[in-house]
């Protein structure tokens, strides 16, 4: 093999692993996939606030339930505040909930989105509130981070004539706020909770 053929094989290989290492990033951070939501709020007539998130990340999806990523900091937060155990199964989280009488849904019915992305959500479907607001004595309604507010109130404040009170995301994304942070944020919760 001559030195130019030499260099010819190398820059067509450089040039096929860095197409590679450019379409796995593209998937990874590009890939639009439409998804409904395919899981139940939790509420019952006992219900008293009621606390919306976006739509389910990957790990909630995979999981079936609201707040899986083991990161997410919302089952930290609410036990904390509550002076309980921190919920770990599914059956745990729903008694946890009917216990302390918050109903929890998201905001988001279906949507196109790009993995866990709040920020890469569009065309949205929202959910029918109704359900929760019509059945039960919702005093208060908290959004989990800023895209279940903003969505809130774009698609569902007028309709239902109720407003939302925005907490910071217990998101492992939002990042800012260290669990302490967050838990002082979210004591309104507890004080709603205890007003009621």
């Amino acid at each position: 093999m001559t030195r130019t053929d030499e260099t010819i094989k190398k820059t067509i290989l450089k040039s096929e692993k860095e197409e590679k290492g450019r379409s796995r990033n593209t998937g990874k951070k590009g890939v639009y996939q439409q998804l409904s939501h395919e899981f139940p709020p939790v509420f019952d007539k006992e219900s008293r606030i009621l606390i919306l998130g976006s739509f389910p990340s990957v790990k909630s999806r995979e999981q079936q339930f609201y707040y899986g990523h083991p990161q997410n900091r919302f089952w930290k937060v609410l036990a904390g505040l509550l002076k309980e155990d921190l919920p770990r199964t599914v059956e745990e989280k729903k008694e946890f909930l009917h216990r302390n009488h918050i109903a929890l849904w998201d905001v988001i019915d279906s949507c196109e989105i790009i993995g866990s992305s709040d920020s890469s959500i569009r065309n949205v479907k929202v959910t029918d509130l109704g359900m929760i607001l019509d059945n039960c004595p919702i005093r208060h309604i908290y959004a989990n981070g800023g895209t279940a507010k903003r969505l809130f109130e774009k698609y569902q404040r007028d309709r239902y004539g109720v407003e939302i009170a925005g907490l910071p995301s217990t998101s492992p994304a939002n990042a800012a706020y260290s669990l302490e942070r967050l838990t002082g944020e979210w004591k309104c919760v507890l004080d709603a909770l205890i007003s009621v």
